[in-house]
């Protein structure tokens, strides 16, 4: 127990600033699921999922001890959606990936309808006012500016929606991923997280290229559009 308890404790110094251990591997294990989600690989889901329970005890200060003087309780949440629409992602990839050629891409990716986009774009601004007024009722445990709640709730918010899009194989999520980095940055880096704000800064790069090659696989593999972002199993032509 004494083992697990000082892994789980470890800590590093970089520029006078300490840092836990598992917020440097938790945002590991993330960009390998981000990497992995871009390759269109099933293993990107359960790879993220460990990575979201790393981060979720690094978020929830409040519970855990941690270097930083202050919990994101909207960063602590949007952990737990992600593990929850991961379990989703990873059975729809799984699903799709059926009766496919070994080795191809688990999804054809697509863009959201006109219909989809309007309806995720709404639900996301009521979903923004009503996080930040809870947020703003739980409090942060020291004393927040107002626009800590509004950047919080987004970054909630706008998580929840990129994870849910690539679940479904959007190519929107990863314009909403650009979204949400421009706002977490500067809340993370302001708040003492510096590997999570570092890694999001490399995140900004990694989503314009995935954002790219799934543009084009959209428009290669799927290219009347429109049609089913977990795509049917694909028939062979021979007879």
């Amino acid at each position: 127990m004494d083992v697990w308890n000082d892994i789980f404790t470890a800590q590093l110094t970089i520029a006078g600033h300490t840092i836990a251990w598992r917020e440097v591997v938790g945002n590991g294990f993330g960009l390998a699921s981000a990497i992995l989600g871009m390759r269109r690989k099933v293993w990107a889901w359960p790879v993220g999922i460990v990575g979201n329970l790393l981060l979720f005890t690094v978020f929830m200060g409040v519970w855990f001890s941690n270097p930083q003087e202050h919990s994101l309780f909207g960063q602590a949440a949007r952990q737990v959606f992600f593990i929850l629409t991961s379990v989703y992602g990873w059975w729809a990839w799984n699903r799709s990936r059926k009766g496919r050629a070994k080795g191809a891409p688990a999804i054809t990716p697509r863009w959201a309808t006109a219909h989809e986009r309007t309806t995720y774009l709404i639900s996301a601004v009521v979903l923004v006012v009503l996080s930040q007024w809870v947020f703003a009722q739980v409090g942060a445990g020291w004393p927040a500016p107002r626009w800590y709640y509004w950047t919080d709730a987004w970054i909630f918010v706008g998580s929840m929606l990129a994870t849910y899009a690539m679940a479904r194989g959007w190519v929107d999520f990863w314009l909403v991923w650009i979204a949400v980095d421009l706002v977490g940055v500067p809340l993370l880096w302001h708040s003492g997280y510096y590997p999570s704000a570092i890694l999001f800064m490399v995140y900004g790069a990694f989503v314009i290229w995935g954002f790219v090659v799934w543009k084009k696989a959209a428009r290669v593999e799927a290219p009347t559009g429109g049609g089913p972002s977990l795509a049917e199993p694909e028939r062979s032509l021979t007879p």
